[in-house]
């Protein structure tokens, strides 16, 4: 992937123009974005998994280009209304990149619909983009893994310290394991915008996947 279209990817994503020096052998290595995430596991009475909840803070940097344009009434104060059509370009625009969020039902993948209960809330000088992704189906699955990474790593997921992962309604005897990505810092900073553009490295973001097993007997 060239420096242009990684351009485009992000305007894309976000439905912004981000000021990246993506030009030149010397941009910084990746990632461009950073992340912190809290999820929700969604179970029905019945005991099937339904969906994921997500809550996505954004860094500051980027908090404060995706700001750029929005009219408020009071400055420095954004209110759910006036973050309303960025949160729905948002929404739209993560379906092709598959939401950032795979998953298995006993081994077999299983497809979500599109997301829903969605809004950008501001707090603390970031952005924090919720909303919920349905399975197309509920999984009545006995294990059930879900992967939430940046195949391209232009998007670093980091899960919060503190309740990253809850089930919520899940049957009394399931039991989750959560699983973060291994350090690779040292072999990050030497892959720069170059080593990228040759294609190689365009599934990289697996080895830094959050990784969510669920096993209910």
């Amino acid at each position: 992937m060239g420096p242009r279209f990684r351009g485009r990817v992000i305007r894309v994503l976000f439905g912004l123009i981000v000021a990246l020096s993506l030009g030149t052998p010397a941009a910084e290595a990746h990632p461009h974005v950073w992340i912190t995430a809290r999820s929700e596991v969604v179970y029905a009475p019945d005991g099937a998994m339904t969906g994921v909840r997500h809550a996505w803070t954004f860094d500051d940097m980027f908090s404060t280009y995706a700001l750029q344009g929005v009219a408020t009434k009071t400055k420095g104060v954004y209110t759910r209304e006036e973050l309303a059509p960025l949160a729905q370009t948002n929404v739209e625009s993560l379906k092709d990149f598959a939401y950032f969020t795979f998953a298995k039902a006993d081994g077999k993948k299983a497809k979500f619909n599109e997301p829903v209960d969605y809004y950008l809330e501001y707090k603390d000088s970031a952005l924090t983009l919720h909303f919920v992704l349905p399975l197309k189906a509920p999984a009545t699955s006995k294990q059930l893994a879900l992967e939430v990474f940046d195949p391209s790593y232009f998007i670093d997921f980091k899960f919060d310290d503190k309740d990253p992962i809850k089930l919520i309604g899940a049957p009394a005897a399931c039991q989750m394991q959560f699983q973060r990505p291994n350090d690779e810092t040292a072999n990050t900073q030497r892959l720069n915008e170059q080593n990228f553009m040759n294609g190689d490295n365009s599934n990289y973001g697996a080895m830094f996947a959050n990784k969510i097993m669920v096993n209910c007997p």
